[in-house]
């Protein structure tokens, strides 16, 4: 049974967590009654992901059948880019409420602190500047009516960060991170990590998934695999000696995800230092 970190809101969130992005239709409701089924009391959802009113039919069908009650589970959602508009983020949580077909949601995250013009997409000449401090005050409102009984962000660097709590009421709780298996398992095929799986009779993935979990993270692999999604969670009642912890500090750190289609010569972000603030 998965272990839980707690929040700065009190709130307990599950160590392990079910990611779904890319789960498409027809896959991802079978998904999450498998995952519940293994254990999964963590499900992370977004807007971007085209699949919330699918994830909703299957936690109605688990909540209506007696498998899970709501109160046990923990689900998150984010706001997209096209949503940051002050006045467009009570919506935006109004629209994915009914899509999970859910009264609030455990953690609503800001999915990147980056804003694109309403009912645009990632493009170039669509990035506006994005006035975090009122976009944040929006989100607060969420917090102080119980819709999101906690809220954070992803995808900020620590300077973007830094900013955020300078100004914030309600500090965030979550600052996520995601693809713990790194892009394309780039992270479970590594040569360190496949040899210390090995000593330790684990799988590559079940020991990249249990060393963030021994970093104080909470981490969120993504299956649609019945056996997978089993193997991802089973990694409790044992641990990874100190020794070869402190060997995964090895592998070459490098940001996986830089989202270079963001920069362009008509964006507001010319460059990628510029994107990220230097922290590249």
């Amino acid at each position: 049974m998965a272990t839980y970190f707690t929040l700065n809101t009190g709130a307990r969130i599950p160590s392990v967590g079910l990611g779904t992005y890319k789960a498409g239709p027809g896959v991802v409701g079978d998904a999450i009654a498998a995952a519940v089924k293994a254990g999964y009391r963590h499900i992370d959802c977004a807007r971007l992901y085209n699949n919330e009113k699918e994830i909703g039919v299957a936690l109605k069908k688990v909540f209506d059948d007696g498998v899970i009650k709501r109160e046990d589970m923990f689900i998150t959602s984010k706001i997209w880019c096209s949503d940051l508009a002050p006045e467009d983020v009570p919506l935006a949580i109004e629209s994915t409420l009914n899509d999970l077909q859910l009264a609030y949601l455990d953690l609503y995250l800001i999915h990147w602190p980056f804003q694109i013009k309403k009912g645009s997409e990632i493009s170039p000449e669509n990035f506006v500047q994005f006035d975090m401090p009122k976009t944040w005050q929006a989100v607060e409102k969420l917090y102080d009516s119980s819709k999101a009984r906690a809220v954070g962000v992803s995808n900020f660097t620590t300077k973007k960060l830094a900013d955020l709590l300078a100004i914030a009421r309600v500090p965030p709780a979550v600052n996520q991170a995601y693809a713990p298996l790194g892009r394309m398992k780039v992270v479970a095929n590594n040569p360190v990590v496949t040899s210390i799986a090995e000593i330790l009779g684990k799988t590559p993935a079940q020991f990249a998934l249990r060393w963030g979990i021994q970093q104080g993270q909470s981490v969120l692999p993504k299956s649609a695999n019945e056996s997978r999604l089993k193997e991802n969670i089973d990694l409790f009642g044992w641990s990874i000696p100190d020794e070869l912890c402190a060997k995964f500090s090895e592998i070459e750190q490098v940001k996986q995800i830089r989202n270079d289609s963001f920069v362009h010569p008509q964006s507001m972000y010319k460059t990628i230092e510029e994107l990220w603030e230097g922290e590249i």
